[in-house]
């Protein structure tokens, strides 16, 4: 029996070491099983907008070591995408993803003749204020809220036309007829007539107006829309209806690496103007003077994927080839919204950057700290935009391996869905 006992025991550190073979870092000895020994297994799990608590096996200090199970709470306002329990797997991978984002209503109908303003959009929150067209009254709701439960808390407004029509009568004029006359030519002002509401009956649907007035010198008077909205360089721009007129709601996005400043939807409103702030997308400011790693990686959050390289040295022929293949694919990487850091050097002759910005040699120790990479040979990890650790490489791989990849994280279709609607490819 004890026979038995002990061939199931090695059998089973057998299986851990060819589950985990590859992936760059081993800090532990043949006789040693990973399972019990606490450590930190999976990446920290990090929740913007939610609350998350774990369960290890064994009441381990470390909320990530090997079969961990946490459960992912999102505070009101927001709702979970993904899973809502994940495990800590061999693979040092979470068994899922999960992200919290904000509440978002449906579009609130726009009463007919009026219209309305909102603190921010359809989002948690907005508080929305109806107004009706001179000529109309508000009947019904006055405001209406976005609630946690995607529902509006009015929304029940109609503009009715109570005023009468006015009439300008021309002034009263007397005149004398000329001698041996017993008529008199007597010219006047044409009475105007003037609703200040029309008082049609609409089938349920979609209806435009149009009005067009000419005077006798055949001038034309037409409807008055807002200005021409312009796409804004590095982002793009989706508008329903006629896109200019009244009503009509633009909404902006940026590219991966760019941020939106000022407003992310504007209407124009009754007075021919936009609602919201000019929208722009500037580029995104990495910022390497934090004092941690996780400061660092924070900035990428829900904004932009990390590839991280690490290298003994600059002339490692493994960290040459894979920087070869990647500078002649940086399009597909910035399609992919992807950001590459390179750790080169032993601490603390190193030379790590972003690009063309260096980062100091305690912040990129942490950061191969923090990530579990060695020093003494070549790593290689993708980070997704939740900061989790979605594959390892311990050597180099072609552009298009990667792409393949990422082209399977969540959110990617939707992103690749909006790229091709603004005509973005390589």
């Amino acid at each position: 029996e004890s026979e038995i006992l002990r061939s199931c025991q090695l059998f089973l550190a057998f299986a851990v070491l060819n589950c985990f073979a590859g992936s760059g870092y081993w800090p532990y000895t043949d006789d040693e099983d990973v399972r019990y020994t606490g450590v930190p297994w999976c990446a920290p799990v990090k929740v913007k907008h939610g609350h998350v608590s774990c369960q290890t096996p064994r009441g381990e200090r470390n909320k990530n070591v090997l079969g961990t199970r946490c459960k992912i709470r999102c505070k009101t306002g927001y709702e979970m995408h993904g899973d809502s329990e994940i495990l800590c797997m061999a693979s040092k991978q979470w068994s899922g993803n999960y992200a919290c984002r904000e509440v978002r209503c449906p579009k609130l109908a726009m009463p007919s003749n009026g219209g309305y303003k909102c603190s921010d959009g359809s989002y948690f929150n907005s508080h929305c204020q109806f107004f009706c067209s001179p000529g109309y009254t508000l009947r019904g709701d006055l405001s209406a809220s976005c609630q946690s439960s995607r529902t509006w808390s009015g929304g029940n407004s109609v503009c009715v036309d109570v005023d009468p029509p006015v009439i300008t009568c021309p002034n009263i004029k007397e005149k004398t007829a000329e001698p041996g006359k017993l008529t008199a030519k007597v010219t006047w002002d044409t009475p105007e007539g003037k609703d200040t509401a029309d008082g049609s009956h609409f089938p349920e649907g979609n209806h435009k107006l149009s009005y067009t007035v000419f005077d006798r010198a055949e001038n034309k008077a037409t409807l008055r829309r807002c200005t021409p909205l312009s796409v804004p360089d590095n982002g793009w721009m989706k508008c329903d209806s006629a896109a200019d007129n009244y009503g009509a709601t633009c909404e902006f996005r940026c590219l991966g690496g760019y941020e939106l400043r000022g407003s992310a939807a504007r209407v124009c409103q009754f007075n021919m103007e936009w609602s919201g702030l000019e929208t722009s997308c500037a580029p995104m400011n990495i910022n390497v003077g934090v004092r941690s790693a996780a400061a660092l990686l924070d900035q990428f959050y829900e904004k932009r994927r990390v590839l991280i390289i690490s290298a003994p040295s600059a002339a490692n022929h493994y960290y040459r080839f894979q920087m070869t293949n990647l500078q002649h694919a940086q399009c597909g990487l910035d399609l992919r919204h992807v950001t590459v850091i390179e750790l080169v050097g032993v601490y603390p002759a190193q030379i790590s950057r972003i690009r063309h910005r260096l980062i100091p040699p305690g912040l990129a120790l942490q950061l191969r700290l923090l990530l579990q990479l060695s020093q003494n040979s070549f790593n290689m990890v993708l980070l997704d935009k939740q900061g989790v650790d979605k594959q390892r490489y311990t050597f180099p791989i072609t552009a298009a391996e990667i792409f393949t990849t990422i082209d399977t994280f969540l959110l990617r279709t939707e992103e690749s869905t909006l790229q091709k609607e603004a005509g973005q490819s390589c």
